[in-house]
C-alpha cells in the first residue's frame, strides 16, 4: 500500500510517498519496508526505539516529538490516534464490514458481551468476540492482555472476521481504550452503557477524566448508531443530549423509559422477571412494539439481570425474536467469577471478584434478596492495589456486611496462589485489619488459601451460603474447593467449572 494512502494531506508532511510492508508500534516486530509508529505508553515510550526500528528495516517513523535518528518521520500531535487511523484505512475499514457491537460499563462488560453472544449464537449466527476474557472466532482463540486490544491489532481481528464471514461481532470497549483511541475510527451499529461508579481514577488521573473517557462511546456515536443507555445512572442519563446517536433508555428501576422490568425474585439467586418494551422505538436497526416476556436467567446474582437487560435490547435490536432470547439466557450460565454458585447442593457456594466498590454493593444486595440460613464469608485480601482501595473496599464490605449479618469472617492472603504483582502488603493488611475492626468484626486472616477455604467450608451446613469473595487472591478458590468437597459431596458440576477455568 502507498504511505500516502494512509495519510490524509499527505504531501504537508514533507516525505516521499512510497510502498509500504505493513504499519508496526513494536519495534521488535519491524519488517524492512514497514512504518514504525512510535506510542507514547505507561511505562516505555517507543520515540526511544526508533533506532531499532530502523535497524530492522523501517523505511518511515511516526513521532510525536522529532528524533535524532536518520529516518523520513511524519510528525503529528497524537500518535495512537494516527496509528488507529492508519490501521482502519491499511486493513480497509473492516468495522464497516460487520455487524458490531461496543459494550462499556464500570462492571459487567464481559458478562454483557457473553450473554450477547450467547444469544447470536442461539439464533443461529456465527459470532466473534473481542473483550477481556479473549479474542474468540471462527479457529481463532487469543487470550487477552488488553480489554480493548491496541487499534493495529483490533483492526486486524476485524478484517479477519470480515475475511472469514463472521456476521455478528461484539466488543467491550474500557475507559482506557477510548482515552488511547484504541477504537478510535470503529464503525458500532449499537453501543451501550450499562452501568458506572467509581473505578480506575489512579489510572486516568480524577474521577472526572474516568468519566470523559468512558463517556466517548456514547458522545462520538454517530446517527447511524443506536445507543442503549441505562438511566438508573446519573451520569449515563445526562449523557442522552450529548449524543447524535439514536438513544433507546432502559431502567431496573422504574417502568418510564423504553425497557423495563417487572416482578424481579432473586430468593434462589438466579434471577427472573419479566422483560418490558413499554413504548413503540423507532431506530435504524429495528422497530420495536410494546411487549412482555418471562425471562429465568441460568446464571446468578443481581449484576445478571442488570447485563442481562442490555443484552436483551441487543438481541431485540437485531431481529431475534424473545423466545430465542429465554433459551439463549436460561443457557448461559455465566462468567467465571462474577457472582458465580460454583456449587449448589447441601449449601451454596457463591464466588466473586469483589472488584470495587460498586461489585461489592450489587453482590451483597444479591445476598439480601436470597433465602438462606447462615451467611460464610471468606475474603482474599486485594494486594499491592494500595491503602486507599483496600480502605474503601474494607468499609463498603463491613457496611452491608453489619446488615447481613455473617456468622463467619475470614480473610486471606493467598500466599501460596498469588502473583509477586498481587502480594497483600503489611500497609494494606494493617488497614484491612483497622477498618474491620472498627466495625466490631474480629477478623482472623490465613496466609494461605487453602487453609483458609478448608476452614470456611468446615464451618457451612445444609441451607447455608458461603460466599468467596476476592480478586486475583482468590481466582484460584474453586480448584481448592473442588479438592475439599470431592470426598464429600457430589461435585461434577464444579469439576466441570474447574477444568475450564481461565483464571
Amino acid at each position: 500500500m502507498k504511505l500516502s494512502k494512509l495519510f490524509e494531506n499527505f504531501e504537508s508532511y514533507g516525505v516521499t510517498d512510497r510502498e509500504i510492508s505493513n504499519i508496526r508500534y513494536n519495534s521488535k516486530e519491524v519488517k524492512p519496508g514497514d512504518v514504525f509508529v512510535a506510542i507514547k505508553g505507561y511505562i516505555t515510550d517507543g520515540h526511544e526505539y526508533i533506532q531499532d526500528a530502523k535497524n530492522r528495516g523501517a523505511v518511515i517513523a511516526v513521532v510525536e516529538d522529532r528524533s535524532s535518528v536518520a529516518i523520513d518521520q511524519v510528525q503529528v500531535d497524537n500518535s495512537r490516534q494516527t496509528l488507529a487511523m492508519m490501521s482502519d484505512r491499511y486493513f480497509d475499514h473492516p468495522s464497516k464490514k460487520l455487524d458490531l457491537v461496543g459494550i462499556t460499563a464500570t462492571n459487567g462488560k464481559t458478562t454483557t458481551s457473553f450473554m450477547v453472544d450467547a444469544i447470536y449464537r442461539e439464533a443461529g449466527y456465527t459470532t466473534g468476540i473481542i473483550g477481556t476474557v479473549y479474542t474468540k472466532y471462527a479457529d481463532v482463540m487469543v487470550p487477552s492482555i488488553l480489554t480493548t486490544p491496541e487499534s493495529y491489532d483490533l483492526q486486524e481481528f476485524l478484517a479477519d472476521m470480515a475475511a472469514k464471514g463472521i456476521e455478528k461481532v461484539n466488543m467491550e470497549v474500557s475507559s482506557s481504550g477510548q482515552e488511547l483511541y484504541r477504537n478510535y475510527g470503529i464503525a458500532f451499529d449499537i453501543v451501550t452503557f450499562n452501568n458506572f461508579s467509581r473505578e480506575h481514577i489512579d489510572q486516568h488521573g480524577s474521577f472526572e477524566a474516568y468519566l470523559k473517557y468512558k463517556s466517548r462511546l456514547i458522545k462520538d456515536a454517530p446517527a447511524t448508531t443506536v445507543s442503549v443507555l441505562n438511566m438508573d445512572f446519573e451520569a449515563i442519563a445526562d449523557l442522552k443530549s450529548q449524543t447524535s446517536s439514536q438513544v433507546l433508555a432502559y431502567s431496573l428501576e422504574h417502568l418510564n423509559e423504553d425497557c423495563g422490568i417487572k416482578n424481579l425474585d432473586l430468593s434462589t439467586g438466579f434471577g427472573k422477571y419479566t422483560f418490558c418494551v413499554l413504548r413503540p422505538v423507532h431506530t435504524t436497526k429495528a422497530d420495536l412494539e410494546p411487549m412482555a416476556f418471562d425471562i429465568e436467567l441460568g446464571s446468578s446474582g443481581y449484576a445478571s439481570v442488570m447485563n442481562s437487560m442490555a443484552a436483551i435490547i441487543v438481541g431485540l435490536l437485531e431481529g431475534i425474536e424473545p423466545e430465542v432470547i429465554q433459551r439463549a439466557l436460561k443457557k448461559f450460565t455465566g462468567v467465571e467469577r462474577r457472582s458465580e454458585i460454583i456449587f449448589n447442593d447441601h449449601f451454596k457456594i457463591l464466588d466473586d471478584h469483589f472488584a470495587n466498590v460498586r461489585n461489592i454493593e450489587v453482590t451483597l444486595d444479591t445476598l439480601k434478596q436470597m433465602d438462606y440460613d447462615n451467611l460464610h464469608v471468606l475474603y482474599a485480601i486485594r494486594g499491592s492495589r494500595g491503602v486507599h482501595l483496600n480502605e474503601e473496599t474494607s468499609e463498603k464490605m463491613c457496611e452491608i456486611f453489619r446488615q447481613l449479618n455473617p456468622v463467619t469472617f475470614m480473610a486471606t492472603k493467598s500466599e501460596e496462589t498469588v502473583s509477586k504483582k498481587d502480594v497483600v502488603t503489611e500497609e494494606e493488611e494493617a488497614v484491612f485489619k483497622r477498618v474491620t475492626n472498627a466495625h466490631g468484626f474480629d477478623v482472623p486472616i490465613y496466609r494461605r488459601l487453602d487453609e483458609a477455604i478448608a476452614a470456611v467450608l468446615d464451618r457451612a451446613e445444609e441451607g447455608d451460603i458461603v460466599l468467596l469473595a476476592g480478586c486475583q487472591g482468590m481466582d484460584k478458590g474453586a480448584g481448592v474447593v473442588y479438592k475439599v468437597l470431592k470426598d464429600r459431596y457430589d461435585v461434577s458440576t464444579l469439576a466441570e467449572k474447574v477444568k475450564n477455568r481461565v483464571c
